[in-house]
């Protein structure tokens, strides 16, 4: 990583127009070979300056160039020169969009193709794979391998929509389909939660900062996924996430084993922040994200997934496991 001081952002920006957001700032001593919790600066609605203002002048003070957020910061492949002679979405010609449909219909016939061979071995497997075990681990099959899970199958059966869905869309089904489900009770969309509001905010804010300040795109569950991957959080903890009672624990549990694992440095107070609060948790899980990028542990995606500019990134915790 070299000799110089480096530091990486993370910043969530979901939830609804008036939610309080977060900035996460790690920032790396090499004499000390550790990360900081340098910044962690929360941005309310009661803020007497614009939030706009806030954001660039936080980047600004901070001399940031790279900022991680959990908002698409690409379109999908539909656009509107197409509009005049467009003959609907089931035929779009863009060849991100038949590359995606072709390898989602390769991955349905040969589901096909096993059912065929061995109906009676594929409904046993089947039922082996849907029984409710505790113990398992989620991470024993890929969303893809075969036999494909029955609400894999019909998300692919619904299929890529241009106008909704990006590549990297397809990407995040193969790779965690199944786990965002079954933990996280969701199914990736970029734009799944995504207010026109917010989008026509960001989109203004990207204006306005800095032209050296290059943003990434990322995903807090997706994290989360790779950390229990690498064993630095365990399964009970990310399902605790949903419990009421137990969820600031959770929260604590999953920074604390972080902080052991990736040498990060966190004072009390930002701890007891992180704790409370999951805006707060959100951002600095962002910045994790961006510590293994600086780390150079990222997962590769193919081409194709970042081919629209989104700077999709998914960390990688390998050494640590």
């Amino acid at each position: 990583m070299g000799s110089a001081v480096k530091n990486i952002a993370g910043m969530s920006l979901g939830g609804g127009r008036r939610e309080n957001f977060f900035f996460s700032l790690l920032e790396y001593f090499p004499d000390k070979k550790r990360w900081f919790l340098k910044s962690l600066h929360q941005v309310k609605d009661e803020e007497i300056r614009d939030r706009d203002e806030i954001i660039t002048g936080w980047v600004n003070q901070y001399g940031l160039t790279q900022l991680v957020v959990d908002f698409p910061l690409s379109k999908p492949p539909c656009e509107e020169s197409c509009l005049p002679d467009c003959k609907g979405a089931s035929v779009c010609p863009r060849d991100c969009v038949l590359e995606v449909r072709a390898e989602m219909e390769d991955l349905l016939q040969e589901d096909a193709r096993l059912h065929e061979e061995n109906p009676k071995r594929y409904e046993q497997a089947r039922i082996a794979a849907s029984e409710v075990d505790y113990s398992k681990n989620l991470l024993d099959k890929n969303t893809d391998e075969h036999l494909l899970s029955k609400s894999f199958k019909r998300k692919l059966r619904k299929g890529f929509t241009p106008y909704w869905h990006r590549p990297v869309d397809f990407w995040v089904w193969k790779n965690y389909y199944d786990q965002l489900l079954e933990v996280f009770k969701i199914s990736y969309e970029s734009f799944g939660n995504v207010s026109v509001m917010l989008l026509a905010k960001l989109n203004y804010l990207l204006r306005h900062l800095p032209k050296d300040l290059t943003m990434y795109e990322s995903n807090v569950q997706i994290c989360l996924i790779e950390l229990y991957r690498a064993k630095v959080v365990s399964k009970s903890t990310l399902f605790q996430l949903f419990d009421l009672d137990l969820a600031s624990a959770a929260r604590e549990q999953i920074v604390h084993n972080i902080e052991v694992h990736m040498g990060i440095f966190i004072y009390e107070n930002d701890l007891d922040t992180i704790m409370k609060n999951s805006h707060a948790f959100d951002s600095f899980i962002l910045s994790v994200v961006g510590q293994r990028m600086l780390m150079n542990e990222l997962r590769k995606i193919p081409t194709w997934g970042n081919a629209d500019g989104g700077n999709f990134i998914v960390p990688s915790f390998h050494v640590q496991g």
